[in-house]
């Protein structure tokens, strides 16, 4: 197995469209244009590039960054072992070598010094700079780089430069609207339709209270993992405050009136 093949997509990601996001992105990778998806979490902006990379048949490479992220965890460094010193590439210059499809989840979580090594793989050089080994990595004509990032729950602190944003192309993702996501939440969760039109319906409630106690509405995610909870024998009620209700808040008030929305619906 090469290493292009070990990070193919084998079996097709289940993915519901909501626009002409498939169209627009193949545009962008037939000119390997980096692009950016942006929108809240857990509304299929990592599945969305897993069913690309899969209907694509590229190799996709995903690093799901965080604040303690260096550049060299990106890029390489150079280990020692028993045989002395040698290079190990990072995800970033793997995907640059073999031509994958690099995918930064969440990059504004890394450190602002670290995103900036990826500003020569997203212009016309497409080339990676690997001071410490000496190297000028020109990136495989297959190459592409996304990012995506949450803009609506990142601080100022934490946006994205202007000097980055303007590097990639831009796709909105949000969450879909209730007849789409009753239908992936019946899929994925495994519980018939008039049971995910009201875990829907929940949401609905909760991402109202967005920017009023909540910081983040319940996600498309979350009513997946409820329903597969509730398919797996669970009470419809334990399910949803469960997945839905307590991962995103611990006021005692909202979790009160977010109960009592479930056991009204579900009742």
């Amino acid at each position: 197995m090469t290493d292009k093949q070990q990070y193919l997509i084998e079996e097709e990601p289940f993915y519901q469209t909501t626009g002409n996001e498939v169209t627009l992105y193949e545009s962008a990778y037939n000119r390997r244009l980096p692009v950016m998806v942006k929108g809240p979490t857990g509304c299929g902006k990592s599945r969305f590039i897993e069913y690309m990379a899969w209907k694509l048949q590229k190799p996709l490479i995903t690093v799901a960054c965080n604040e303690d992220m260096t550049a060299a965890d990106l890029v390489g460094r150079f280990l020692l072992d028993e045989k002395g010193t040698r290079w190990q590439d990072g995800p970033l210059t793997v995907a640059a070598r073999v031509g994958a499809i690099c995918y930064l989840d969440e990059v504004v979580e890394a450190r602002q010094d670290t995103t900036v090594v990826i500003h020569p793989l997203t212009d016309h050089r497409r080339v990676l700079p690997l001071d410490k080994k000496g190297e000028l990595l020109e990136a495989h004509p297959d190459f592409q780089l996304v990012i995506s990032y949450n803009p609506g729950y990142q601080s100022l602190m934490k946006d994205l430069k202007q000097s980055t944003k303007q590097r990639f192309t831009a796709l909105d993702f949000d969450y879909p609207d209730k007849a789409e996501e009753a239908r992936i939440v019946a899929h994925e969760g495994g519980v018939d339709a008039a049971l995910a039109e009201h875990l829907v319906d929940i949401a609905h409630r909760a991402r109202n209270l967005k920017g009023h106690g909540l910081d983040e509405g319940i996600s498309t995610r979350l009513l997946v993992y409820a329903a597969q909870l509730i398919d797996d024998g669970i009470g419809p009620v334990e399910a949803c405050k469960m997945a839905l209700v307590r991962p995103i808040t611990d006021d005692p008030d909202i979790r009160a009136t977010l109960d009592a929305a479930v056991e009204m619906i579900l009742a």
